[in-house]
């Protein structure tokens, strides 16, 4: 007489089975969590560059005697601590550190000034970084002087899956329009 008993309970198949679903799905948040850090650097990284042009642009509006009577076209290349223009005078190193019994600068030595200091802040803020100021002719004539702040880094490249891991390292490059 085997009569048969009601089941009190969880067969291992069925708990096997939970434990590979529950699995499963911790593999899933930790991907997705792996994938928010990496993005939180990301954002960092552009929040960076973000600051620093502009910080570049403000001392382009502070200086305006330069600015808005520079040598047109104008094209100033900085690699690394390096900066590189088309007007000489902004190539070399120099010093506007006020005091006591120092003339102030003129509006062209503060251009220099400005943009060492700003190549300098932003090879310590960003990785493998360069930067490109353009102050194309305005046209028509008479009409304000528009300058483009690009700069350009490499960070690692952040990938969801296999398939858009591509390279590890990417370059990035982060655009600000300026009128000074």
């Amino acid at each position: 007489m085997n009569a048969l008993r009601p089941s009190r309970g969880f067969t291992l198949i069925e708990v096997l089975v939970a434990l590979i679903i529950i699995a499963v799905g911790m593999l899933g948040i930790a991907k997705i969590q792996a994938l928010a850090y990496a993005s939180t650097g990301t954002a960092s990284m552009r929040s960076l560059a973000a600051i620093e042009a502009s910080s570049l642009a403000s001392a382009m509006r502070v200086n305006r005697g330069y600015w808005t009577v520079a040598p047109i076209p104008l094209t100033i290349t900085i690699t690394g601590a390096n900066v590189n223009a088309t007007d000489g005078t902004l190539n070399g190193a120099i010093s506007c550190v006020s005091g006591v019994g120092v003339t102030p600068c003129s509006t062209n030595t503060l251009a220099a000034y400005d943009l060492h200091t700003w190549a300098t802040a932003l090879n310590k803020a960003l990785p493998n970084v360069s930067a490109t100021v353009n102050c194309p002719t305005p046209l028509p004539a008479g009409t304000p002087l528009g300058c483009t702040i690009q700069i350009n880094w490499s960070e690692r490249n952040t990938a969801i899956n296999s398939q858009s891991a591509g390279t590890t390292m990417v370059t990035l490059p982060y655009v600000l329009y300026v009128e000074p």
